[in-house]
C-alpha cells in the first residue's frame, strides 16, 4: 500500500511539473514579445560594424568572404545594436556622395558564419531609399538578430535602375 501511495504522489508531482513547464514557456513567449529595450548610447560602448557595399544592386558572393578574405569595399562604422537601417543609410551616403541621389536603393543583408558547414550564409533584412520613407527605415540590427562579428552587406542601386527582386541572390 505504501508503494501505491508514493507512486500516486509522484504522479501528482509530475503533473505539477508539467504545469510549471507550460507556465514557463508562456513566460518565455511573453518575453519575446516585449519591445526592444532602448540602448543608452552615452553609457554603452559602440560596436565595430564591418560593412561591405556594391553599387551594382547585387550582394557580394559568399565565396568572397571565404578563407579569411573579405571584399575590398569595406566601411568600418562604430555604432550600436539599436542602429536603424535609415541611420546606416545616412552614414553610407556620407562616404559615397553618388548614393545621395534621390531614389537610390539600399538593400541590406547580414552575412554570418554558417554553423552547419564551412563558410558564410546571407540573410536579407530590409531596404531603404534615398529621399523616401519606407517600412524598413526603423528596423534595427538588434531586431534582425544581428550578432557582433557578423558583417553587413549593402547592395546599392542607383536611381532609375530597378533593384533585383528581393530574396533573390546571385548563385554561389
Amino acid at each position: 500500500m505504501l508503494a501505491a501511495g508514493v507512486g500516486g504522489q509522484s504522479e501528482r508531482l509530475a503533473g505539477h511539473r508539467r504545469k510549471m513547464a507550460v507556465e514557463s514557456r508562456v513566460t518565455q513567449e511573453e518575453i519575446k514579445k516585449e519591445p526592444e529595450k532602448p540602448i543608452d548610447r552615452e553609457k554603452t560602448c559602440p560596436l565595430l560594424l564591418r560593412v561591405f557595399t556594391t553599387n551594382n544592386g547585387r550582394h557580394h558572393r559568399m565565396d568572397e568572404f571565404s578563407r579569411g578574405n573579405v571584399p575590398s569595399s569595406e566601411l568600418q562604422i562604430y555604432t550600436w545594436m539599436d542602429a536603424t537601417l535609415k541611420e546606416l543609410t545616412s552614414l553610407v551616403k556620407e562616404v559615397y556622395p553618388e548614393a545621395r541621389k534621390k531614389g537610390t536603393h539600399f538593400n541590406f543583408a547580414i552575412v554570418f558564419t554558417d554553423i552547419k558547414r564551412p563558410g558564410y550564409r546571407v540573410k536579407e533584412i530590409g531596404s531603404t531609399m534615398s529621399g523616401r520613407k519606407g517600412t524598413d527605415d526603423s528596423m534595427t540590427l538588434q531586431s534582425q538578430k544581428f550578432q557582433i562579428g557578423d558583417y553587413l552587406d549593402i547592395a546599392i542601386t542607383p536611381p532609375n535602375r530597378a533593384p533585383p527582386p528581393s530574396g533573390r541572390m546571385r548563385p554561389y
